[in-house]
């Protein structure tokens, strides 16, 4: 009988292929079409593109730090391996359980996106309203194809992201271009007056939802090509293209619509959610908006198989750790967590049903997609504040002299993730898009798990203390000669030994 595997395939991925798995959860074609709209309405209106790029420095702040811890933990754990590095056992049991929630949601919010926007958008308009699919059966075909790409192995899907990516920056670059060069960029945008008008703190939010997905890059750390390497540069490219990207089409629909009038004319279109696709009709024609709405369905197909593989990689992490069965830290031949995939498979379908079924005259838009993909956000937002806090506690406790990459930078992106969890939560509803009771008490689950990690981290520290050691076993998988390499260097810095000018890595 063929031996168990528990190993994730190894050196599959470069850099190129890490930025494209996590570009395509960002999914730019999505947020060009939503969430760039949203944030215009309800955010600081033609000050959108500064708020992004603010967003993206803080973003880098917090990659200052979070690149040096990722030089020495190479695990499949991500942030839940990083803050039990930086805050010990029990917080990063709770930032596991918060992180395994996420992206857990992420994909079921994701199923119920897909479905609609193929079956009730895509379809309609290419069959002139003849043809309407349902959001759940159509969602459901489009995530068994997922689920089949995902357990091929991540080369795969880093090959299949690639091309989805590519074709969705076209796009966005193509529209932004073409309004460059027929109407002009408005540099008004850079005043103050416009980058505070409205609400800035709104707007900052809303960028901030529009980076979702950037910080999977440690995930995939054991599936690296020289992960020390590898993965900080990954996160630092992955930050940079995301702003870059969002702040350029931001500014093309900002000047498209005159930057006095763009606050008004999104919110005229807030409840049509139509902004972008109108202005895409104006400079690319009807042809323009059709190929737009395909790329809107790839782009999304796109986000969810990377979001998929991110939260396979979580839930077989906390098997291997024996927090979950163990039984999900099984891989198959070509070195993926099958089991653990199909599990977040299970659950995303189920979920949706559990919302198709009661409430079947109402579109997934308004029922489960607020509640996956809020409640993801909002989640995800504070496991990055976790892990930030995590790398100034570790860096602080190790006494590294290293001030500015290990304390300042982590410091300051520790205190913009930390506003922008505090905001979300405050704006939950803008967040979620929803006012439902039942969307608004989505936050009080993740109260529930922080309790819940403090309850049974105890439990695991009393009846199963090696379960409860097994955690930094598993999750804190250090290079020993790098660990080595680091002392040294410090102990060479104390003593004088080492030039200034010699590097610190």
């Amino acid at each position: 009988m063929a031996e168990a595997r528990t190993d994730l395939a190894r050196n599959k991925l470069g850099v190129g292929s890490i930025v494209f798995l996590v570009l395509a959860a960002v999914a730019p074609m999505t947020v060009l079409i939503v969430v760039l709209p949203l944030a215009i309405a309800l955010g600081n209106g033609g000050g959108i593109p500064i708020a992004i790029l603010l967003v993206a420095l803080a973003l880098l702040l917090f990659a200052v730090g979070y690149a040096q811890i990722t030089k020495e933990l190479t695990n499949a754990g991500g942030f839940y391996a990083i803050a039990v590095k930086g805050l010990g056992k029990i917080a990063g049991l709770i930032t596991g359980i918060i992180a395994t929630i996420g992206y857990n949601a992420f994909v079921a919010g994701a199923l119920g996106t897909i479905g609609f926007f193929a079956g009730m958008v895509v379809v309609p308009e290419l069959t002139g309203g003849a043809v309407t699919l349902d959001w759940f059966w159509t969602g459901l075909v489009l995530f068994a194809i997922v689920f089949a790409l995902a357990i091929s192995g991540i080369q795969v899907s880093a090959v299949v992201l690639g091309i989805a990516l590519v074709l969705e920056i076209i796009m966005v670059l193509v529209f932004s271009v073409s309004v460059l060069v027929s109407t002009g960029f408005d540099p008004a945008i850079f005043t103050p007056q416009v980058i505070t008008g409205g609400s800035l703190w709104i707007g900052l939010l809303l960028a901030a939802t529009a980076f979702i997905g950037f910080e999977a890059t440690a995930l995939f750390g054991e599936e690296a090509k020289d992960p020390r390497r590898t993965v900080p540069r990954a996160t630092y490219a992955a930050i940079i293209i995301i702003g870059l990207m969002h702040a350029f089409a931001a500014w093309a629909i900002v000047s498209a619509l005159g930057l006095a009038e763009a606050q008004g004319q999104a919110i005229e279109h807030l409840d049509a959610g139509d902004l972008t696709l109108m202005l895409i009709g104006e400079y690319l024609g009807e042809f323009g908006v059709i190929v737009a709405l395909i790329l809107v369905v790839i782009s999304l197909f796109a986000a969810q198989l990377a979001f998929h593989n991110s939260a396979g990689r979580y839930l077989f992490s906390l098997g291997r750790a024996r927090v979950l069965p163990n039984w999900l830290a099984r891989t198959n031949s070509k070195g993926a967590p099958q089991r653990a995939l199909l599990v977040n498979f299970l659950f995303a379908v189920i979920i949706a049903a559990i919302f198709r079924f009661t409430f079947p005259e109402i579109p997934s838009i308004a029922t489960l997609v607020p509640v996956g993909l809020g409640f993801a956000t909002l989640a995800i937002m504070i496991v990055q504040a976790i892990a930030a806090l995590s790398v100034v506690v570790y860096y602080r406790r190790q006494g590294d002299t290293r001030w500015w990459s290990t304390f300042i930078a982590p410091g300051l992106g520790f205190i913009a993730l930390a506003v922008f969890s505090v905001m979300a939560i405050a704006n939950f509803a803008t967040v979620a898009g929803s006012e439902e009771t039942y969307v608004l008490v989505l936050p009080w689950i993740l109260v529930a798990a922080v309790v819940g990690g403090v309850i049974f981290g105890f439990y695991l520290k009393a009846k199963k203390p090696e379960v409860y050691e097994g955690l930094s076993e598993d999750l804190e998988k250090f290079d020993e000669e790098l660990a080595e390499a680091r002392a040294e260097t410090r102990a060479e810095t104390r003593t004088g030994t080492r030039t200034g000018t010699e590097p610190l890595e």
